[in-house]
């Protein structure tokens, strides 16, 4: 077993798995996959947590802390570019760290990115019913609260794993726009990436016009001073809270790694990948720098702790009653199409993790006439819908970032090992600098997702845990790595 743990796949091998058998429909382009990493990206992040960042951490500093975890994300996303026009191939950070660091941590990398994936899908359904509710309430339309809210939460101040009953009944709202996304990845990757660019149109075209109208109401007394003062502890303003902010509004760049899993559907992967991974980064960067800016010099960095900080802003300065709609239905919009990408995401890593005999066959079914992983699809719409119908954002948004920050530290410290050992192979885009990127990648990462504290590092264990359980009683007996070589590896597999 430890030998198979340590067993990689050649690349050679990975590509002929992508060109045989169960072959998905190539029907996306870098505009496509730009659109989809922007509709990942955009979402909950510029809508809610820019306000909890600035109002707890850096004051009107705010605007640095997205750009030092938008630098994380770019040496991330560099590595991501290599590898992803190197191996073609569905997966993401699995199919990567199977070529470079053995099956053992491809498994590991390939169960958490469940949580990020399907958890995601998750969480982000319980804030879109939340929205939603409060869209309907402006309409004067009314849901009962038994059926838009979890029926389990956590008491107030107690840690996420006491969980109490709230009274509630089920999140219906939730379950619902699950149901009706996993439908719309089922019928057809090209029907998903037109429905997402329709999406990102309105929710970017929403933000433009916050910006236009909000750039009018900018007091710049409300950003002095612009790194508030330090409150005597570490991450509450001050330098520190710059970077504490950065940590926390990570959350807010979740998604651009989501375009790699679409490699086996892009017509030009080794050129178009990079491209859309870069340029879905650097546009939201500048948009969600821009849109900070504007936010801090609105309204006072202290009234900005709530759940809709922007509709605040433009609620304070009494802007017309139609510009508060359209900024509740821009983040419906945004948080629609991260639901997307991130349900394409989930899919195609189960489609893969099946295509390696480390789950049942099932989960890598293509549909004959959609070709899509339509059984990846139901399974993931179906577990999405009852965690995010039964479960506050609480408890699952604490479930997420842990699994990505893992993913993408693996990927940076892959493509220093594939450098070493593979310096052979064709690298149609090369991350600049690679050991300064991939260094600087892996520690930034690294070091927030050491700061997301013990209760999710025990989280982690515990999933790891059940991870281990499968790998064991199913992955290691079916693993195409052992039956390969006759039930036995007789070396760890490396280099050339």
């Amino acid at each position: 077993m430890a030998r198979q743990l340590l067993a990689t796949k050649s690349i050679a091998e990975l590509h002929e798995q992508e060109s045989s058998g169960n072959q998905l429909r190539r029907a996306l382009g870098w505009v496509h996959l730009t659109l989809l990493g922007i509709g990942g990206i955009i979402g909950t992040g510029i809508f809610v947590l820019t306000g909890t960042a600035a109002a707890n951490h850096a004051g009107p500093a705010l605007p640095l802390s997205f750009i030092v975890a938008g630098l994380g994300c770019t040496f991330a996303g560099l590595c991501y570019a290599e590898f992803s026009a190197m191996i073609p191939v569905s997966g993401s950070a699995y199919s990567y760290s199977y070529a470079t660091l053995g099956e053992g941590i491809a498994w590991f990398i390939g169960w958490n990115l469940v949580l990020e994936y399907l958890f995601a899908v998750a969480t982000v359904s319980v804030g879109w019913s939340g929205y939603v509710v409060s869209l309907l309430e402006q309409l004067h339309i009314h849901l009962p609260a038994q059926l838009t809210n979890a029926p389990f939460g956590t008491p107030m101040g107690k840690e996420a794993f006491e969980i109490v009953a709230t009274g509630a009944i089920i999140n219906v709202p939730a379950i619902l726009i699950v149901a009706v996304i996993a439908t719309i990845c089922y019928i057809g990757i090209k029907q998903s990436a037109w429905f997402n660019s329709v999406i990102v149109a309105i929710k970017v075209t929403v933000i433009l016009l916050f910006i236009l109208i909000g750039v009018s109401y900018i007091d710049t007394a409300n950003w002095q001073p612009f790194v508030p003062p330090n409150g005597g502890q570490f991450g509450l303003f001050g330098w520190s809270g710059v970077m504490a902010a950065s940590g926390v509004i990570f959350f807010a760049y979740i998604g651009f790694d989501a375009i790699s899993t679409a490699a086996q559907e892009t017509r030009n992967p080794q050129r178009d990948m990079p491209i859309g991974i870069l340029a879905s980064l650097i546009i939201c960067t500048i948009l969600y720098v821009i849109v900070s800016t504007v936010l801090t010099g609105m309204v006072s960095y202290k009234d900005l702790d709530v759940a809709a900080p922007v509709a605040l802003a433009l609620d304070r300065h009494n802007a017309p009653y139609w510009i508060g709609i359209a900024v509740k239905l821009g983040a419906v919009c945004g948080m629609t199409s991260v639901m997307l990408v991130m349900t394409i995401a989930q899919a195609r890593i189960f489609f893969a993790m099946a295509r390696d005999g480390l789950l049942p066959p099932f989960f890598g079914r293509v549909h004959p006439r959609f070709k899509t992983p339509s059984t990846g699809t139901a399974i993931t719409g179906f577990f999405a819908a009852l965690v995010g119908g039964l479960f506050p954002v609480k408890i699952l948004g604490e479930m997420v970032a842990i699994g990505t920050l893992a993913a993408f530290v693996t990927v940076c410290i892959g493509v220093l090992v594939l450098r070493r050992t593979r310096p052979d192979l064709p690298r149609p885009f090369r991350a600049p600098w690679a050991r300064f990127t991939c260094i600087a990648g892996a520690v930034v990462c690294g070091a927030m997702m050491f700061s997301l504290g013990p209760a999710t590092w025990a989280r982690l264990v515990i999933w790891t845990a059940v991870g281990v359980v499968i790998y064991a009683f199913y992955g290691y007996r079916h693993s195409c790595v052992r039956k390969a070589n006759g039930g036995a590896l007789a070396s760890p597999a490396p280099s050339r």
